[in-house]
C-alpha cells in the first residue's frame, strides 16, 4: 500500500503545474465549506468572506510561488508551511468561533504573520510572471493592486477598524504599494528579492496604520 501511495505522490507532485489550478479551486471550496460549517456552529452573525480571504490568498500565493521554483525539496518545504498555517488559521478560529477565547495562536497573530507571507508569495509571483512570461507589467500589477486591496482589508478588518474609517487607508496604502511595486520592477533583481522588498514595505506601512490607528506612535515605534 505504501509503494503505491508513494507512486501516486510522486505523479501528483511530477503533474502539480499542470493540476494546480484545479487544486486552487478545490482548496477554496474546501475552506469555505469549513468555514460555513464553523459560523453554524458557533451561532454567531459573521459575514464568511471575512474569514475566508487570508487561508485562501495564502494558499494560492504560495502554489503560484511553488510553480516558479525548480528545487523539489523547497517545494516540499513550503507545502508543509501551508498545511502547518492552515492548520493553526483554523485551530484560532475554531476557538474563537466556539469558544471566544484568545489562544497564542490568536487570529490577529495568525493575520499578521500570514498577510506578510501571502504578500511575500504573491509578490514574488507577479515579478516571477513578468521575467518568464513577458508579461505587461501594468495587467500584472492589476491583479496585485486587487490583492494587495485584500489583505489589507483583512489586516484592517482582524483588528477590528470600522470599514468607514479603514476604507480610506486601504486605498491610500493599496496605491502607494502598487506604485512602489511598479518602479521596482525595472531594477535587475530576481523575483525573489523584489518579493521580499515590497513584503518588508507592506509590514512597515501597515505596523504605521496599525499603531497611529490605535493611538501608539511614537518614535520608539518608529524606530522599531
Amino acid at each position: 500500500m505504501a509503494p503505491v501511495l508513494s507512486t501516486v505522490f510522486l505523479e501528483l507532485f511530477l503533474l502539480w503545474p499542470n493540476l494546480m489550478y484545479v487544486f486552487i479551486v478545490l482548496a477554496i471550496l474546501l475552506f469555505f465549506f469549513v468555514i460555513i460549517q464553523f459560523i453554524k456552529a458557533s451561532e454567531k452573525e459573521i459575514e464568511w468572506w471575512n474569514l475566508l480571504i487570508l487561508p485562501s490568498l495564502f494558499y494560492v500565493g504560495l502554489a503560484l510561488f511553488s510553480a516558479m521554483i525548480t528545487n523539489r525539496a523547497i517545494i516540499q518545504a513550503l507545502f508543509i508551511v501551508n498545511l502547518f498555517f492552515i492548520y493553526f488559521y483554523f485551530r484560532s478560529l475554531y476557538y474563537i468561533l466556539k469558544t471566544d477565547r484568545q489562544t497564542r495562536y490568536s487570529l490577529d497573530n495568525m493575520s499578521a504573520y500570514g498577510n506578510f507571507l501571502t504578500f511575500y508569495f504573491i509578490a514574488s509571483s507577479i515579478y516571477g510572471l513578468q521575467s518568464f512570461l513577458n508579461l505587461s507589467v501594468w495587467l500584472l500589477m492589476i491583479f496585485l493592486l486587487l490583492a494587495i486591496w485584500l489583505i489589507v482589508y483583512q489586516a484592517a478588518w482582524v483588528n477590528k477598524v470600522v470599514f468607514r474609517v479603514a476604507f480610506f487607508y486601504i486605498l491610500v496604502i493599496s496605491l502607494v504599494l502598487v506604485e512602489l511595486a511598479w518602479s521596482i520592477s525595472f531594477l535587475p533583481l530576481s523575483f525573489y528579492i523584489l518579493g521580499l522588498i515590497m513584503a518588508v514595505c507592506y509590514y512597515m506601512i501597515i505596523g504605521l496604520v496599525r499603531f497611529y490607528l490605535r493611538e501608539k506612535l511614537d518614535k520608539n515605534t518608529i524606530k522599531l
